[in-house]
């Protein structure tokens, strides 16, 4: 054992010594650090104890007379005396500290730009576009000499954090005595308020240019029972905090003293009646509002919520400052839709007096459509498959220059840590959600009306003509395929047509077959891969492509008098990424090659340019909202080009002609069961009538509850390989006109 100094040992040693006597535990550690720290240097020193000299001190401390226990009403009154001492000295706050630098704030003070500059550099840490310049001047400008500007910013271009920073700025220099924040709501307005109540109370910088202000506050260390009893040199600050209301200190020589900032939302009862009495007798209004975002998405949808809203800011906010007084204030506000609170107030004809004034992500979009549609493609196959987008910013890498060209962004410096330029964050936006887009970012909202006449799946899956499967209706005269290409499966239709474009759903699966009769992309269990295995993804496409339009595409299909018909035309999906040059190889290689056709579906919004808009090129053939261009290029085939909302709407409503009429479409059977999983695909998006630029047109969205789509797309594949082979509806504008037949003996009888 090793030997142990009795009169220098460690205190947890010391209390492992004494525990092992074999009375239990006899000290513990903690017992042990209090006797020290009453017993001091006289029991050891700062990391000793003198086992001899405590034991001592514990004898003396134990023989120590006993004083008499103090009654219940001693015990309260002597701490009743000690809450007193520490609110008396909590309520003079003494000496304020001197200003940090007075060339600083004297800078800051006279211009806001270098205010949020100089004390937020955190929070504007980019350049400033030529939008912020113009709307910080506003602010300046409101704050100094007042008026009413209202300003349309792009989502996440800072003007909530500007409107916050401007509230400061006006407090503490004195400028207005009286500010109110006004937001959509009461709880979106105190959270604006909180963010500057904790700027006051911990920016340094503040702190240190503005001590008569911050010093104050952070001395309340938010214990509300210090506001009332606070002095500064035997005089009460006044000071008021808390969560919709804050007062700052009265401070001899400050000319932020009793500033009122105020919050509200937007609603008449809390925005009128508001009022402050100062300490000099004065009762001060707001002269000075900053609105942020004064409408929800739900208000906006709501023309009642809209007007509603409208007449408060009109009537109770601009009426804030009193009778005969005008308020100044700037709004700053995202339009929503059309004819929405935000879009009428920037309106200078409804609304003249807010001067109003629109901002936009993008003042030019890029002139290069076709790479920016390649882009598209690949970004989307890259997420499709759990990608991040990559493969799309390394092509974008490669042709940035003719990508970017054309284009006017109006903040260079905005862009993701993924991204290149503004221009590539600009477009990635766009691609995700373009009605969107242009409401949140441009400032320009296309009308969107979701379509309530819209088939349910039942009533599609009830759709039944009581063919048997693969049996082809008599009237047709046409047979068309399409086939769209997924990473696991192939998904397929075939479809007959009347020359009145009366389809029949003749069948339609998927390659491998699955044996389930419910099942989605997700979770199938025959794959591509395990059917054509030791081969890469390309490989196993191809494969697939091949093994799927040799058995469909050499077979007789029996027509219901005996008769035999063959697929004519059989488009194949080449807009995946991955799979696109494999498809145009395929095409280009297969036995079948006359009939092949690779598609690209392209979404044509109201905010795209329509295909009739298309210069038509020499060689290129057009025809109802899809075009073959007559391009050779390394594919060396040529595709068809596709209007997707259009076909997508054009198929649903020959869904929703009653059976027997002419351009009826009808699935095979008498089984509604059968065709349960195929309805759901056909039902899997919906459609949103949509106006911009004086064009209506139906865009068609996925619902987040139906994920899988991929028949739907075939059967818009099939319907535009029957318009490839002639087929038309009529009284549908740009349909193929048929020409008279004329005999031999009139052409030669024209001849001279």
């Amino acid at each position: 054992m090793e030997a142990i100094n009795p009169r220098r040992l460690q205190p947890a040693v010391l209390a492992r010594l004494l525990n092992s006597v074999g009375r239990g535990e006899v000290i513990s550690e903690r017992q042990l650090r209090r006797h020290r720290n009453r017993a001091g240097y006289t029991i050891g020193d700062a990391r000793t104890v003198d086992l001899f000299r405590y034991a001592a001190w514990l004898t003396l401390e134990y023989f120590k007379p006993k004083a008499d226990p103090l009654t219940y009403d001693e015990v309260k009154r002597r701490q009743a005396e000690r809450n007193a001492e520490l609110v008396r000295a909590a309520q003079d706050i003494g000496e304020i500290p001197a200003v940090a630098d007075p060339e600083r704030r004297a800078a800051a003070e006279a211009s806001f730009k270098v205010f949020c500059e100089t004390y937020f550099p955190d929070v504007f840490y980019f350049a400033w576009s030529p939008d912020h310049l113009r709307v910080v001047e506003k602010i300046e400008k409101a704050v100094r000499t007042g008026g009413l500007f209202a300003m349309a910013m792009p989502r996440g271009s800072g003007k909530t954090v500007l409107c916050q920073t401007a509230v400061v700025w006006a407090a503490l220099t004195g400028a207005t005595p009286f500010v109110c924040l006004i937001a959509a709501s009461a709880e979106r307005a105190r959270d604006l308020l909180e963010n500057i109540m904790v700027w006051l109370e911990t920016n340094p910088l503040l702190g240190d240019d503005f001590p008569e202000v911050c010093y104050p506050i952070r001395c309340l260390e938010r214990i509300t029972n210090r506001q009332k009893g606070q002095k500064h040199q035997g005089e009460p600050t006044r000071i008021e905090w808390t969560s919709d209301k804050v007062v700052l200190p009265t401070i001899e020589g400050s000319r932020a003293s009793g500033v009122v900032i105020s919050c509200s939302g937007m609603k008449g009862s809390d925005i009128r009646g508001q009022n402050h009495a100062r300490a000099d007798g004065r009762v001060v209004r707001p002269q000075l509002v900053l609105v942020d975002d004064p409408q929800t998405t739900e208000s906006a949808w709501s023309p009642s919520q809209s007007q509603r809203r409208e007449a408060i800011l009109a009537g109770d906010v601009l009426g804030m400052a009193g009778p005969g007084r005008k308020i100044a204030g700037l709004m700053a506000c995202t339009v929503i839709r059309p004819d929405d609170m935000a879009d009428r107030l920037l309106d200078r004809d409804k609304h003249p007096e807010w001067q109003g004034e629109r901002t936009k992500m993008v003042y030019a979009f890029p002139a290069s459509e076709k790479l920016w549609a390649r882009y598209a493609e690949l970004r989307n196959d890259s997420l499709r498959n759990d990608g991040d987008g990559a493969e799309a910013t390394e092509f974008y890498r490669r042709n940035r220059e003719a990508m970017d060209a054309g284009a006017v962004v109006a903040w260079p410096e905005r862009y993701n840590e993924d991204e290149l330029s503004a221009v590539q964050h600009a477009m990635n936006l766009k691609l995700r959600d373009e009605a969107a887009f242009f409401a949140e970012y441009q400032n320009e909202p296309v009308v969107e009306q979701v379509g309530e006449e819209m088939l349910t799946a039942d009533e599609i899956a009830g759709k039944l003509n009581g063919y048997e499967r693969g049996i082809i209706p008599v009237a047709a005269g046409h047979l068309t395929m399409f086939i769209d290409v997924q990473q696991k499966a192939l998904f397929w239709m075939a479809v007959a047509w009347e020359e009145s474009f009366t389809g029949y759903i003749v069948d339609y699966g998927t390659w491998p077959e699955q044996r389930r009769p419910y099942f989605t992309l997700s979770d199938l269990r025959s794959t591509i891969g395990r059917a054509v295995p030791g081969a890469g993804l390309e490989g196993q496409i191809f494969a697939a492509l091949e093994r799927l339009t040799a058995e469909k595409l050499s077979a007789a299909w029996r027509r219901e008098d005996g008769a035999e018909m063959r697929i004519e035309r059989c488009l194949i999906d080449a807009n995946w990424g991955q799979s696109t040059d494999v498809v145009y190889q395929f095409c280009r290689q297969s036995p079948f090659a006359a009939l092949l056709l690779p598609s690209h579906g392209k979404y044509v919004g109201a905010s795209s340019v329509p295909f009739s808009e298309y210069k038509r090129k020499r060689g290129d053939r057009v025809g109802l909202h899809w075009r073959i261009p007559n391009t050779i290029g390394k594919r060396q085939v040529r595709h068809a080009l596709i209007d997707a909302n259009y076909w997508k709407s054009f198929v649903h409503a020959r869904l929703a002609v009653a059976m027997g009429d002419p351009g009826c479409l009808s699935l095979f059977g008498r089984d509604e069961d059968v065709h349960r999983l195929v309805a759901d695909h056909l039902t899997a998006e919906y459609r949103v009538r949509t106006l911009a630029h004086e064009r209506t047109v139906d865009e068609w969205k996925l619902r987040t509850t139906r994920p899988d789509n991929h028949w739907l797309d075939c059967l818009v594949g099939c319907a535009v390989g029957a318009s490839i082979q002639g087929v038309g509806l009529a009284g549908v504008e740009g349909q193929k006109q048929s020409r008279p037949r004329l005999r031999l003996s009139q052409l030669q009888g024209g001849r001279t």
